[in-house]
């Protein structure tokens, strides 16, 4: 199997599951259901995964590693723009809504696990959650350097509030409130965010 074309299967088994578990959890999804909604033989599932809990936690790893890329863009583009580094903070909270808009089950998952501990995979969630994190730690932390917002916040948990904030509210939108706009969810947040750190944040 050449690699695109590997890459194109996982993707799909990926899709299946991440539907099936939103819809029915983890442990009532059985690997005959994964490999049927994916199009493919069971044994595919196990030539690409060793097991159904490998499958979930690469779904964990390839899923927020869409969303940290996501994030790290945003910022950047947001410097190549000439913004301030709370513009970059601004751009990623749209990132992370757009993420999240795109992949509502996956999302859904993600901090549903995040509550769990009795999971094998708890210590990757962990792990892609800081990476996720600890990108916009980055951005806050060159924003105190340059003096765009207060030296007294505390960096990692601010970061940490930022990220929670856009998934929890961004969930809450999607389950609740459905005739909302992006743009009007982005608004919100983004005062939120200059009430958070002190910044002017860019208006969408």
């Amino acid at each position: 199997m050449t690699t695109a074309r590997r890459r194109a299967t996982r993707q799909r088994l990926y899709d299946a599951a991440v539907t099936l578990i939103a819809e029915q959890g983890f442990s009532a999804t059985t690997v005959d259901e994964i490999a049927e909604r994916a199009g493919v033989a069971k044994g595919t599932v196990y030539y690409n995964f060793a097991s159904k809990n490998d499958l979930f936690e690469e779904l964990m790893r390839h899923g927020v590693g869409l969303l940290t890329a996501s994030l790290r863009q945003a910022a950047e583009d947001a410097a190549a723009r000439g913004g301030s580094r709370v513009d970059g903070l601004d751009a990623m909270i749209r990132a992370g809504l757009g993420f999240i808009v795109r992949y509502p089950s996956f999302t859904q998952l993600y901090v549903a696990e995040l509550w769990r501990t009795n999971r094998t995979w708890q210590e990757t969630l962990a792990v892609v959650r800081q990476e996720a994190v600890a990108v916009v730690e980055k951005v806050l932390g060159e924003a105190v350097e340059a003096g765009e917002v207060s030296g007294e916040i505390d960096v990692p948990l601010t970061a940490s509030a930022l990220f929670g904030m856009v998934l929890v509210a961004a969930l809450d939108w999607q389950a609740f409130q459905p005739e909302r706009s992006i743009d009007e969810v982005h608004a919100a947040l983004s005062r939120l965010l200059q009430g958070r750190v002190g910044g002017t944040a860019a208006r969408p």
